[in-house]
């Protein structure tokens, strides 16, 4: 899970300077869409950036779910080229493994950007290993992926148009597990988070 995120990172910022993604350009029409939410989360900030909350103020909105053991939450933040600010855990049930992170974009569209085709209302993709379909989480705007054969499966969220929530896991039957760690989430007091400062 962390080698996604650092992965999904460093795509953003090659996106950022070099243009248009592999998977922008293998997309079609559908990458075209109008990147609701990239824009809403402009109109939100005033066009502006603005500073990532502290890591300990990620760390507070991780939930404790029952029947599963919370691992030592990790952390990481970073100033430039885009500022953000991220934590993560692992809870564990057997061999069941479900990892929970919260990013702090700041607005940074580069970040968000590449959410945009995902979320859109009716996106859905379907293959003979699984599939990912936009849906609506807890009131966000979300999407989740499952892949039949490694039976790993993910969600992701927008919270506040700005904070980005991702579930993942592994020896999964479904998805189901992941949308239970998502209703345990306190989405409000997420949205609710405020900047530092202006930048």
């Amino acid at each position: 899970m962390r080698v996604m995120f650092a992965a999904a990172v460093s795509a953003s910022l090659l996106t950022a300077a070099c243009g248009r993604s592999a998977t922008d350009q293998q997309a079609g029409p559908a990458a075209e869409a109008v990147p609701q939410v990239a824009q809403q989360g402009g109109a939100t900030s005033g066009g502006r950036l603005v500073e990532p909350v502290s890591t300990g103020a990620l760390r507070r909105t991780l939930p404790t779910i029952a029947g599963w053991e919370m691992a030592e939450p990790r952390w990481q933040s970073m100033t430039l080229p885009i500022a953000y600010s991220q934590v993560q855990a692992e809870y564990t049930r057997g061999k069941a493994a479900v990892e929970m992170k919260v990013v702090d974009t700041g607005y940074a569209q580069p970040l968000i950007g590449p959410w945009s085709m995902f979320l859109a209302t009716g996106y859905s993709r379907d293959t003979g290993d699984g599939y990912e379909r936009a849906i609506s989480v807890v009131g966000n705007p979300g999407f989740e992926r499952f892949d039949n054969g490694s039976k790993r499966g993910e969600l992701n969220m927008i919270a506040g148009q700005r904070f980005m929530v991702t579930i993942g896991g592994h020896d999964l039957v479904d998805t189901k597990v992941l949308l239970e760690f998502a209703s345990k989430m306190d989405f409000a007091k997420v949205a609710a988070l405020q900047p530092k400062s202006g930048s």
